[in-house]
């Protein structure tokens, strides 16, 4: 039976190949199982337990079955894996890119959704980034992030960056996020409980002192009672950052000047 990180070099998706079924292989599958069950085990199970220590045979044992029994419905790890990483893109609430909505307020959406996403799911990232991500709740998330960015207004050859400046940004962002949750968690500390106990160990290492000394007065004026509270604001206003750096893209081409001059003063 191949195994997560086996044969990598020859893997694809579990998209391609016909590999997606909605029933087991055949006669003799186990009753009671079908494949969204497993799936949503699976993430439950990578929720409570984290992608290190996850197995086919935990998943099994969850499921009250025998190892042998999950693969009938998939045929590797990976596979669901795959799987269990397409089905959190379905929960992301998308706005719709045809509305009568400013794309700003449409790609501020997108981009806290995904935040969340990552927050909530801490494994998805490193997934993210091993897996094609060419499953349909993902790809729906894709087309939705071009026709948003399609209509800021910038030139064509400029829309891959855009969307790479946004969502590898909110992307490691949440990333970061995510894993200190989980840190927090993991110690039976409250986030913020976690972050004082962090910031009394590092005044305690001379070099770190420093530093923390030297940025009191930006830590006092980043403002927020609470971690989450300063998470949510640096998140914004980096966020805005970003937008306003689309605009200006926008207002440098000369389609965007032109649009510029014909407005009424």
């Amino acid at each position: 039976m191949v195994k997560a990180g086996q044969g990598a070099a020859a893997r694809t998706s579990v998209w391609l190949e016909g590999k997606v079924r909605r029933g087991g292989r055949g006669g003799g599958q186990p009753s009671g199982l079908d494949r969204e069950r497993i799936t949503h085990v699976t993430v439950r199970l990578l929720d409570a337990e984290g992608l290190a220590k996850f197995s086919m045979r935990r998943l099994a044992a969850e499921l009250n079955v025998t190892a042998m029994s999950v693969y009938w419905y998939v045929d590797t790890k990976d596979d669901l894996l795959e799987l269990a990483l397409d089905a959190t893109f379905g929960e992301l609430e998308l706005p719709n890119p045809e509305a009568d909505e400013d794309w700003r307020d449409q790609l501020r959406t997108v981009a806290t959704e995904y935040r969340g996403l990552l927050v909530r799911h801490p494994w998805i990232s490193p997934l993210a980034g091993t897996f094609l991500n060419i499953g349909p709740n993902s790809l729906a998330f894709s087309r939705i992030v071009h026709r948003v960015i399609r209509k800021t207004g910038l030139p064509a050859h400029g829309i891959t960056g855009a969307i790479s400046a946004v969502f590898q940004f909110v992307y490691g962002f949440g990333t970061i996020e995510g894993h200190f949750v989980t840190r927090a968690t993991q110690a039976g500390m409250t986030q913020d409980a976690y972050f004082r106990h962090a910031m009394t160990a590092a005044a305690q290492a001379p070099d770190a002192a420093e530093i923390l000394k030297e940025n009191e007065e930006i830590m006092t004026a980043r403002g927020g009672d609470t971690v989450e509270e300063m998470r949510d604001r640096d998140f914004e206003f980096a966020l805005d950052l970003l937008l306003a750096g689309i605009e200006a893209m926008v207002s440098a081409t000369p389609q965007g000047r032109g649009e510029r001059r014909d407005q009424p003063q």
